[in-house]
């Protein structure tokens, strides 16, 4: 099957876009599906949805696709469409964690500069500082290994913890927690 025209590429991401915001509505697969379909006969809105699923088969004047077929063409989209909406998304990321090192790097060369210049505690502090949120930033530390013990060194009962020890557990682990 060629490759769709702009047009068809466009209807395409509009259908989907549909089927992710009649699945989000609480909708289910088969009444998304047959809202969605090219065929007429098969559209519960009775109208030939633009590059709607059984499109081939509606140009062919063939029989629309059955429910089942029609339900797998729906999840696909909505699967198809999430995943490149993920996509987007890490991209977006990679362009804002790009614009945040970039500025972390104007701030670190004010801040290094005073430091080495006048031997400035304060700007060597700050210059750490920027260093540490900029390995954060760009995943640069090495992580830290961290072993849990129960008494005298064994395992740590889950089943027998209390909330209080989990808490304590959740601390040790993560030092941000709490």
């Amino acid at each position: 099957m060629a490759r769709p025209d702009k047009a068809a590429r466009a209807a395409i991401a509009r259908r989907r876009s549909d089927a992710i915001d009649l699945r989000l509505a609480g909708v289910d697969w088969l009444t998304i599906a047959r809202k969605l379909a090219a065929d007429p006969v098969a559209n519960s809105d009775g109208i030939a949805y633009p590059q709607g699923y059984g499109i081939e088969r509606y140009r062919k004047s063939q029989d629309p696709p059955s429910d089942e077929a029609l339900i797998h063409a729906a999840c696909r989209d909505v699967r198809t469409a999430l995943a490149e909406r993920r996509a987007e998304l890490n991209d977006d990321v990679d362009e804002l964690r790009a614009l945040e090192a970039d500025r972390l790097d104007r701030l670190f060369f004010v801040a290094y500069k005073k430091a080495v210049r006048d031997q400035d505690l304060t700007a060597i502090d700050r210059t750490l500082r920027i260093m540490e949120r900029r390995a954060r930033l760009l995943g640069l530390d090495m992580p830290v290994r961290t072993e849990l013990t129960g008494a005298d060194g064994g395992a740590v009962q889950i089943e027998n913890v209390t909330t209080d020890e989990l808490d304590a557990l959740i601390k040790l682990t993560d030092p941000d927690a709490g």
